[in-house]
């Protein structure tokens, strides 16, 4: 890719990762949000509140298994133990907007529960919420099983249903698990694994889960006109963002990266190069060398083919020498 092409996907795919997470000029209505054990999706959703508290933007908060009030939430609805009238009614009400030019944000974040519950018609519900000041945020547990369902042996999985309907799709991974994947692939080896992945029985998470230093994102965005748009970033966390921070700037500067330009990423490809390199000059059972009597021996030699090339216009020529083993044959001979 052309120096000036890649500059200018970096440009664009960083100004898209700021319109997402500052939700503005309604860039996605509905964002779907996949998650693991290993790498859980609350420190997003934190930096999503966070962005909309300094936009002043209403944030409405729908729990199914949060028990606690998140800090910046202006409405915090619990659906875990409410009748689904009730907690829909609620949240209708926090999400009408007070003037013209507010917006909210409603995040639920947990749509395993919600698509358990039976008979539930949940393209309609989630479209219900969703309006030209309102932006839904949701979050869908992967690891979590879900009822098959009964309505049709052939309807689609919960999770290809709201992949289907999101206009934006974000994976949160860890960075440790990412880098080893990485240092793997480079180096052609198989993959780790982590986690459940293990199939090891009672291990849940593997090393590295959760890393505090930050999550990757994986980021599918879908434009209107169809054309998706796939980039992965590196979100660092709140804590190693105020550590590197020195002094305050006048305008704070965008924390989100491509996760190609992570200086962790690019030491894993030096380190596969450095490795490459050693790999030529390591210690083997036998010598890759030549002395130089060996050398002059192979300058020596003469192949065979070389004596086609003289003569002087005679053609090509099979020069073989028989035998003792050898059957002659007279009319093999003639042909």
């Amino acid at each position: 890719m052309a120096p000036l092409n890649l500059q200018h996907r970096r440009t664009h795919n960083l100004l898209l990762i700021s319109k997402l997470l500052n939700q503005r000029e309604t860039t996605s209505p509905f964002t779907l949000i996949s998650d693991t054990l290993a790498q859980s999706a609350k420190p997003l959703v934190a930096e999503y509140t966070r962005r909309a508290n300094i936009a002043k933007t209403n944030t409405v908060y729908l729990s199914f298994e949060t028990l606690r009030r998140p800090h910046g939430v202006n409405a915090f609805v619990l659906a875990w133990d409410t009748p689904l009238r009730s907690w829909q009614k609620e949240v209708a009400n926090h999400v009408k907007p007070t003037a013209a030019s507010q917006r909210t944000l409603l995040i639920i974040d947990s749509l395993t529960q919600l698509v358990a519950l039976p008979d539930i018609n949940l393209p309609a519900l989630l479209s219900s919420f969703i309006t030209p000041t309102t932006s839904l945020l949701a979050v869908y547990h992967t690891d979590i099983p879900v009822p098959a369902s009964k309505s049709s042996p052939y309807s689609p999985t919960p999770l290809t249903l709201l992949s289907y309907l999101a206009t934006a799709l974000i994976s949160v991974h860890s960075l440790h698990h990412v880098l080893a994947r990485k240092s793997a692939r480079d180096r052609s080896l198989a993959g780790p694994v982590f986690g459940l992945e293990e199939g090891v029985e009672g291990v849940l998470q593997g090393l590295g889960s959760n890393d505090e230093r930050g999550l990757v994102i994986e980021v599918e965005y879908r434009r209107k006109s169809g054309r998706g748009i796939k980039e992965w970033y590196f979100l660092p966390s709140l804590s190693a963002r105020n550590a590197t921070a020195a002094k305050p700037a006048t305008k704070p500067k965008e924390p989100v990266i491509l996760l190609e330009d992570h200086p962790l990423y690019h030491r894993a490809l030096e380190d596969v190069t450095r490795s490459g390199a050693s790999d030529e000059s390591m210690d083997t059972t036998f010598d890759l060398g030549l002395t130089e009597k060996q050398r002059r021996d192979r300058e020596g030699v003469v192949l065979p083919y070389f004596d086609a090339q003289k003569g002087g216009g005679e053609g090509g020529r099979i020069l073989y020498d028989m035998g003792a083993e050898d059957d002659f044959d007279e009319e093999e001979d003639e042909i």
